[in-house]
């Protein structure tokens, strides 16, 4: 193992091949870099150790920029590796199967221990959620089960009642079902465990070549950030995000996007995170059409959070106090109204998710500097209820080839634990567009491994001078040439990722 780097340091990494990002150059190297200031300084085929150099030996290895998911919701993320994995039930019944096996397992149940689970997607179930199947197998023992998408909670009648709910049938959804996450973090482990479990998620994350993410947690997500870097969680850049909730708090100390918190430049405040709907399988995202299963929907072309006078309203507030804006949007009328909102505002940022979009959008898009935010990854969840929900629109469902060629900034994302916090799985749906060796969706909107990549470093491209100290050191080749797309995104999620540093400094090496 190589020790570790301090950022403040100077960093010579020997003969690395750095990989063409964002860029049709041939290959160069082996090259020497070195990183001083958490910047590169220096790069040629030989540089001779300054005095204060740490020489890390590549042997050859290839190169990248650092890694980046722009969409993560860190804490969650962090708990749901350690719930009880429900992902795998066909019906209702199923989880509460799973659940009664699970509280069969526990040697000695404790009622103010709630059980946690994660994963079930109620979208295609013959028969949805019901208080009453969970009370039946748990009791007085509170059982809280999240929903695959992160939109919906199925709760029984304890944890209702532990968490101060008024009573229900069946399964809460978005804004009740958010607005309750910082209490079930807080009666469901200490703030010390939470750490700990998210130092664990950091370092996982390193291990995968990531260097940053923009967190997007519900709330506290600035305060638990300062406290995090402050007892050495620190090996990840991190743009902690706001919510409208906290806007008036963060404008008072004078928080503003990119307004760092640390003394290193890693800790800094990210955008304003608004909700223009809801989601797909929660048949809430806003859609121009109906639902293609709305007979028994109350909103049949899914609901919409906010009136465009009110949506417009808190990005003005978000833009003029100095906010990005990262607007929620997955259904096409959702991603209109977020776009006439920074129109009419001339805010700047990205819609989140914008999983159903018209072509008509996407110059717009482009035009008004708006990125797309996406998460290939969903894709592979989501492709059967889309076309149970939108049949007719399938072909304008994770439109990446089209946002691309139309112009767009593409940046890629998770949606931890929507799915894993692993930028090669992403690059991998987003490349194939299907799981393994199925049919992939839509093979148009497929993107190249090149153009996936690009899409993931956070706007950098191949590591020159005046660029991030952000570099990842790979045991093969990301751009060799595949016979197939499957085969290529076989291969992503398998890279080895031989070192990570940040800002020269090493958050992870298998060297």
């Amino acid at each position: 193992m190589v020790e570790s780097v301090d950022v403040s340091t100077s960093t010579l990494i020997r003969t690395v091949r750095p990989v063409p990002v964002r860029t049709r150059r041939p290959y160069t190297g082996p090259v020497d870099l070195r990183i001083r200031d958490g910047r590169i300084v220096d790069l040629a085929p030989e540089l001779a150790p300054a005095p204060d150099d740490i020489v890390v030996d590549a042997e050859g290895r290839w190169a990248i920029p650092g890694l980046w998911d722009q969409h993560a919701h860190m804490t969650w993320w962090a708990q749901s590796r350690s719930r009880l994995d429900v992902s795998s039930a066909r019906s209702a019944a199923d989880v509460v199967a799973l659940v009664a096996d699970h509280l069969e397992r526990l040697d000695s149940p404790r009622r103010d221990s709630p059980i946690l689970g994660f994963g079930f997607r109620p979208a295609l179930w013959a028969a949805q959620p019901r208080v009453a199947d969970l009370d039946g197998v748990s009791g007085d023992h509170p059982v809280i089960l999240s929903s695959g998408d992160g939109h919906t909670g199925w709760l029984n009648s304890a944890a209702l009642r532990l968490l101060g709910l008024t009573p229900r049938t069946g399964a809460i959804t978005e804004t009740l079902w958010f607005s309750v996450q910082s209490a079930i973090t807080e009666l469901t482990s200490s703030t010390d465990d939470t750490d700990e479990l998210v130092r664990a998620a950091v370092a996982d994350a390193a291990a995968r070549g990531v260097v940053g993410i923009v967190d997007f947690e519900f709330a506290g997500s600035i305060s638990s950030w300062r406290r995090r870097f402050a007892m050495g969680i620190d090996d990840l850049r991190v743009r902690a995000t706001v919510y409208p909730a906290g806007l008036d708090d963060a404008v008072a100390e004078s928080l503003r996007t990119g307004s760092e918190l640390d003394d290193r430049g890693l800790l800094a405040v990210g955008p304003l995170k608004i909700f223009a709907d809801g989601s797909l399988n929660a048949r809430t995202a806003l859609c121009f059409e109906p639902y293609a299963d709305a007979d028994d929907l109350a909103h049949p072309r899914g609901e919409q959070i906010y009136t465009v006078d009110d949506l417009t309203a808190l990005v003005r507030r978000g833009h003029r106090n100095g906010f990005a804006i990262a607007l929620h949007a997955i259904g096409d009328r959702a991603v209109d109204v977020a776009l006439s909102a920074f129109e009419t505002t001339g805010a700047q940022g990205g819609i989140e998710h914008a999983q159903l979009i018209r072509p008509i959008d996407i110059p717009r898009m482009r035009a008004l500097g708006v990125r797309a935010s996406v998460q290939p990854a969903h894709l592979l969840d989501d492709q059967v209820v889309t076309r149970q929900c939108w049949p007719d629109r399938m072909d304008r469902c994770f439109a990446l080839r089209s946002l691309l060629r139309g112009g767009v900034d593409v940046a890629l994302g998770s949606d931890a634990p929507v799915s894993a916090l692993d930028p090669w799985v992403a690059m991998a749906a987003a490349v194939h567009r299907a799981a393994g060796d199925d049919e992939p969706w839509n093979v148009g909107e497929s993107l190249t491994v090149g153009e996936a990549l690009a899409a993931s470093t956070d706007g950098q491209p191949t590591l020159a001078v005046g660029g991030r100290g952000d570099v990842v050191l790979l045991d093969a080749d990301p751009l060799r040439p595949a016979p197939t797309a499957a085969e290529s995104a076989r291969r992503l999620p398998e890279l080895p990722v031989a070192a990570t540093f940040v800002g020269g400094r090493i958050t992870h090496s298998a060297l």
